[in-house]
């Protein structure tokens, strides 16, 4: 039996990569988009950051309207909107009108961090109270009701979004997330492709205290990875040398493009211990290598976390050799295109 028969999905920063810009990095979010298509993928998912020079997906409902304008199946949707930044029923109107223009196709993950560095949220909410993210199960609900069917009387509508019943994700890095999407019935995406260190804990939780709903009778969990393979071993190691020189970065607090990649041997050279250490715990859901490496490695994260969908992110300098990423991918979890 493949142990990857589950859903495969994409989770795209839409990166700017070292020597080029945002406007390459929008496009070639649409054409890998338009390649996952083709070969099978569930979802393509974009994340909502902020003052961050290495990626370009600030505008988040944006560019998840220019993918899905730009594919014809594929569910489209985010990894997801940082909630606290925006009032609930603008992200309301915004999927709502997703949604209405893609119907059946468009899902909105949600998330309670900032997504930035607190001077900028300060500049995205005008205000930063301590409520902000303390008020985001609150704001979740507020947000349901919006794109619920309406009620007698309901004097604030999202207006398109009222009805359209936008399919709605928690998507978390901690045993908070969790325990909200346990309570709420809903779907739950761990952050695992950069803090994988509470996901077995965040996955028990959330599958020993689920609520059914009606939507969700059953707990359903995806699980974030990166892969990030090649034809053989030894090209996949290299590729990788420009995520871990990302998060190594990240360790130090300093952003930018993301870097091309370098010798394996000469990463040595730019970390100490404590900095390699620190870059292998976040990336420990990782599976790196040639198409039999990346399926042994990913059957062990499966094995581990009965993950219901796993979702990827795939981070490498050269345009040809992400999209290579992917489909070997696709070709090892013998994905098919959904019919039209």
């Amino acid at each position: 039996m493949n142990p990857l028969s589950i859903p495969l999905s994409i989770l795209d920063l839409a990166p700017i990569v070292e020597g080029s810009v945002a406007a390459q990095a929008l496009r070639n979010s649409l054409d890998l988009a338009q390649h996952a298509e083709a070969w099978g993928y569930h979802r393509y998912w974009l994340a909502e950051h902020h003052n961050m020079d290495g990626v370009a997906c600030s505008a988040t409902a944006v560019l998840v309207g220019h993918v899905a304008g730009g594919t014809r199946r594929i569910r489209v949707g985010s990894g997801g909107v940082m909630l606290p930044n925006h009032a609930p029923l603008v992200v309301a109107e915004q999927f709502g009108t997703l949604a209405t223009l893609y119907p059946g196709r468009i899902d909105l993950g949600l998330g309670r961090a900032p997504g930035t560095d607190q001077l900028t949220a300060r500049a995205l909410r005008r205000t930063l109270s301590s409520q902000d993210e303390d008020g985001f199960p609150q704001d979740v609900l507020e947000l349901q009701s919006y794109l619920a069917d309406a009620t007698p009387g309901q004097a604030v509508r999202a207006i398109p979004g009222v009805g359209t019943r936008v399919p709605i994700w928690i998507l978390g890095s901690s045993l908070y997330g969790a325990q909200l999407a346990a309570y709420l019935g809903l779907p739950y995406a761990f952050a695992s492709h950069f803090a994988p260190e509470q996901l077995d804990q965040a996955l028990a939780v959330y599958r020993a205290s689920y609520r059914p709903s009606a939507d969700w009778p059953k707990p359903h969990a995806m699980v974030g990875v990166n892969v990030i393979a090649a034809d053989d071993d030894a090209e996949a190691v290299r590729l990788f040398t420009s995520l871990q020189q990302r998060f190594l970065g990240m360790q130090r607090g300093q952003r930018g493009p993301l870097p091309r990649p370098i010798d394996p041997a000469a990463m040595a050279t730019l970390w100490n211990e404590r900095e390699k250490a620190g870059v292998q715990r976040m990336l420990a859901a990782t599976a790196v290598g040639s198409p039999a490496s990346v399926r042994e490695q990913l059957g062990a994260i499966l094995e581990r976390t009965q993950a219901d969908e796993l979702i990827v992110a795939g981070a490498v300098h050269d345009h040809a050799a992400r999209l290579r990423s992917y489909e070997l991918l696709a070709d090892l979890a013998g994905l098919s295109p959904p019919p039209a």
